[in-house]
């Protein structure tokens, strides 16, 4: 018997420090900012029942936002409408989803994004955008990139290609919108899109884990499906620099890494792009990154996921649960060699 209490103590234990290590709370976030979720389902159901705008919220005594069409920090997100396209899985907590990072552009650790990505100054910014396409390239400062779209609440299932998974309250806009702005000409079969690189604020640049900037690239109908969001925020608050702040990609579908963060760049050209993982390993990612239970990664399982704060694995589903909206978007291809 006491043999058995000290294996049931010592899986106690073991089971306190793994949690410890996921949901450990940023160093750059006081506890008074972030969003309880007792609060932040209220505050959901509050606005489903209020005609669909919202005129503020109320996040822990802290409130970010949007004037004039510009996010600033400190001020309430106006006028978020809520999205068809939501999921009505609970979204993990904000801890979770603001400490439990992959963003090599900080480190290789989980936790180094919460704990150098402070480093990196976002203000200002502005996004490249050029390549085969009507208008005029030009370098384009968010709040003009951001001003003529309303921002809407996502909640979308996340799930990374290392077989975990976490449920999200994105604030965005459709990728598609933006694009249309800018009139990519036929020749425009892909977006490309690169990262921030600032080895100087981002400390995992300095070395060679993988080639920087970071590029990721999507087909031109994936990129204009209304799943695909260019997210601003998280939990009714302006993004986090851990998150990809101030602005960075989703697709819903794919594999977390397909949706590149702290976007400077994006391009619309004829060729594939080779996105950054692609040319680190070939063998193991592809240009596509579905989601996808049946084909596996070449050192692991994909069948299964862990969501983050449970203890117990979870069935895959092909394309992350939304194959009703984007299988069409592959009829045809062999998903094993397209992976």
């Amino acid at each position: 018997m006491n043999g058995l209490v000290v294996g049931l103590r010592a899986i106690e234990r073991a089971f306190e420090r793994r949690q410890t290590m996921l949901i450990r709370q940023a160093p750059n976030i006081r506890s008074s900012e972030i969003t309880p979720e007792r609060l932040y389902r209220n505050r959901r159901q509050f606005i489903q029942g209020a005609s669909g705008a919202v005129a503020g919220a109320l996040v822990g005594g802290a409130m970010l936002g949007r004037s004039g069409g510009a996010l600033r920090a400190q001020g309430p997100i106006d006028n978020l409408k809520q999205s068809p396209f939501s999921t009505d899985e609970e979204p993990n907590s904000y801890e979770d989803i603001t400490t439990y990072n992959n963003f090599y552009e900080f480190g290789l650790d989980k936790g180094d994004p919460a704990r150098y990505s402070h480093e990196m100054s976002i203000d200002p910014w502005s996004v490249r955008v050029e390549g085969e396409m009507n208008k005029p390239a030009a370098d384009v400062a968010l709040d003009d990139l951001l001003r003529p779209h309303a921002l809407e609440e996502r909640i979308y299932r996340l799930r990374c290609v290392e077989a975990w998974s976490m449920v999200v309250p994105w604030v965005g806009f459709p990728l598609g919108d933006l694009i249309k702005r800018f009139e990519p000409t036929s020749k425009a079969k892909f977006v490309k899109f690169e990262t921030l690189h600032r080895p100087s604020e981002m400390r995992g640049q300095r070395g060679r884990s993988l080639e920087w900037p970071y590029v990721e690239g999507l087909r031109m109908d994936e990129a204009m499906h209304p799943l695909t969001i260019l997210a601003v925020g998280m939990y009714g608050k302006t993004l986090l620099n851990q998150q990809g702040a101030p602005l960075r990609l989703v697709v819903p579908w794919k594999y977390g890494f397909k949706s590149i963060k702290s976007i400077v760049k994006m391009e619309f050209v004829e060729e594939q792009p080779r996105n950054s993982w692609n040319v680190a390993i070939p063998n193991e990612y592809g240009f596509y990154s579905n989601v996808n239970p049946e084909v596996d990664h070449p050192r692991w399982s994909q069948a299964s996921e862990r969501r983050i704060g449970s203890f117990f694995r979870m069935r895959t589903t092909m394309f992350n649960g939304y194959a009703d909206q984007v299988a069409g978007l592959y009829d045809g291809m062999d998903l094993a060699q397209n992976y």
